[in-house]
């Protein structure tokens, strides 16, 4: 009973000093968090599996901070600046901001800081976000990671390869095919396909695949691209292996059987997380995260060495 008592002691204290600054004020950043509101603007398309784990890692900070996340999205990058506009006309304190197509957002990005609001951009846009004002960059670096995947396909004896892009114009996917090409050493091409219909991706790879036998692998740029990607390899009888940017349960789940070689983990959850991390420390204590260079969230790889330790966190939609 002594030790119990004791240990409710301790609780009880441990519960006032927490409630106390060092100064004897009460802590009030908590409801002070509840009055800030932060925007998370993405060119998302409709039912993008990746885009869903930047949204829960952003909603998760919002909730862990106490503080309003509103989240949206629009590929067209006329729209996603219109989105842009209004949450500044909506005077939110900070927006988060995906940038592939960084000329279309430019003129809203500049009049939001010009405005007083804190930006941060995520995912893409690694090489203009300080031109913009934006406080830092959280993704991965696609030069990098490409470079990274092309050294790696090229140890497993690749020789031609497509390279899948499901966004037409997006600039960042564009970059990863090119950086691939630089270290592969044989024959890429790139491979256009409509990332808003799984069906239409198989239907476009199954047929490339049936034109070329020569086609030893498949590059996607989307984890649920992998998938199309090994039903169309399924489909026409191709011999090509499957490897991907990006994760989902089913995608870890096919590295585990062997049918996708490995995958590229850039961690879209960590981007949103921090996007939104960012932002609430700026606004509670004035930091600027990252010193003005980038933070990386990625690349890292996932294969079927170490697929088993990611697999439950695919599963709860995190990795």
């Amino acid at each position: 009973m002594k030790k119990l008592k004791l240990a409710g002691a301790i609780v009880v204290v441990g519960s006032l000093l927490a409630a106390c600054s060092g100064t004897g004020k009460e802590d009030a950043t908590s409801d002070n968090a509840k009055d800030l509101t932060y925007a998370v603007i993405t060119h998302s398309s409709p039912g993008d599996a990746f885009w869903d784990r930047v949204k829960s890692g952003a909603e998760k900070a919002g909730d862990d901070y106490g503080v309003k996340v509103e989240y949206s999205s629009d590929p067209d990058p006329a729209k996603q600046s219109q989105l842009i506009d209004g949450a500044v006309a909506d005077k939110v304190d900070g927006i988060v901001v995906s940038m592939a197509n960084p000329d279309g957002l430019e003129d809203s990005i500049k009049k939001a800081v010009a405005a007083g609001v804190p930006v941060v951009t995520i995912n893409s846009g690694v090489d203009r976000f300080k031109e913009f004002g934006a406080i830092t960059h959280i993704g991965q670096t696609e030069t990098i990671a490409g470079e990274a995947v092309g050294e790696r396909l090229k140890s497993e004896g690749k020789k031609n390869a497509i390279c899948v892009i499901q966004e037409a114009g997006n600039v960042g996917l564009e970059e990863r095919c090119k950086a691939v090409a630089e270290t592969f050493g044989g024959t890429i091409s790139n491979l256009q396909v409509d990332g808003t219909d799984d069906a239409a991706v198989q239907a476009t790879i199954t047929s490339k695949l049936q034109a070329d036998k020569d086609i030893d692998v498949v590059l996607t740029l989307g984890g649920q691209y992998a998938i199309d990607a090994v039903g169309a390899v399924e489909e026409s009888g191709s011999s090509a292996a499957v490897a991907t940017f990006d994760l989902s349960e089913d995608v870890v789940k096919n590295i585990e059987s062997g049918k996708i070689l490995f995958a590229v983990d850039q961690q879209p959850y960590v981007q949103g997380f921090l996007g939104v991390t960012t932002l609430y420390l700026k606004s509670i204590n004035g930091n600027d995260v990252g010193g003005g260079q980038p933070v990386n969230s990625g690349p890292a790889f996932v294969t079927k060495d170490n697929a088993a330790d990611v697999l439950k966190y695919a599963a709860n939609g995190t990795r």
